[in-house]
């Protein structure tokens, strides 16, 4: 298996990642610095190692999908023992290398996908694949017309321009966003510079995937058919 598959599969790193990783210096094969992402590697022949840690054959592949609860971070530890959602999964997922993919801030509820399989984490993420994220806002003040039409248009955050793929009005206080960027805090950032409180903020599709069903803080493991439509809508071959 070429060294750059080797440690996405392992959950060290997207395989794009893995090739920066690998040309830095900061891989070991066998107790010396590989330097070109396609060398092939066996997990029962070749030690392979980063930071100073063995890096494991890769491992099953996992694909969650959990209905986020409010007040848990989206971290795989936390220092502050605050709840985190790996700790929502039990022990079953100990050493799986499972870490969330992208982020919902703690106040922030809904569809959270959750894998270890860092080529897909990387390409779901990374807005040039464009996936597709629905947020439900819901303001403490009457959302008017103008700022659905400034949400329509785009506008600029201290960080960049702002592009809404779609917008909804839900009732009077809440609106529907669709979106395919994900920067930090991005959809309370731009309601907070139209002028509005976000009273509540939720997650309802993510890459096409929806977790309503779910009781919050519940999860399942995804069918493969979703697995193979998640792999599709970002140009992966299914099983690949």
């Amino acid at each position: 298996m070429r060294l750059n598959k080797y440690l996405a599969a392992a959950g060290v790193a997207s395989r794009r990642k893995a090739d920066d990783l690998i040309r830095s210096g900061l891989v070991m094969v066998n107790g010396k610095p590989a330097t070109e992402p396609w060398i092939d590697v066996h997990p029962e022949r070749d030690l392979v190692e980063f930071e100073g840690r063995r890096i494991e054959q890769p491992l099953d592949r996992i694909y969650i999908l959990m209905n986020k609860p409010l007040g848990v971070i989206t971290t795989v530890s936390d220092p502050h023992d605050r709840p985190t959602v790996i700790a929502l999964l039990g022990d079953e997922y100990t050493g799986s290398g499972i870490s969330p993919v992208g982020r919902l801030d703690a106040n922030t509820t809904g569809a959270l996908l959750l894998s270890n399989d860092g080529e897909l984490a990387y390409r779901l993420t990374h807005p040039s694949f464009e996936s597709q994220k629905v947020y439900q806002v819901r303001c403490a003040e009457s959302v008017d017309g103008s700022s659905l039409k400034r949400l329509e248009i785009g506008f600029d955050l201290e960080d960049g321009p702002v592009i809404v793929d779609t917008v909804q009005r839900i009732d009077a206080y809440s609106v529907e966003l669709t979106l395919h960027i994900g920067r930090k805090r991005i959809v309370r950032r731009m309601f907070d510079s139209l002028g509005y409180t976000v009273v509540t903020l939720h997650r309802s599709r993510f890459a096409g995937l929806s977790a309503d069903d779910l009781e919050s803080g519940a999860w399942r493991k995804l069918a493969p058919d979703e697995v193979n439509d998640l792999k599709k809508s970002v140009g992966l071959v299914p099983g690949a």
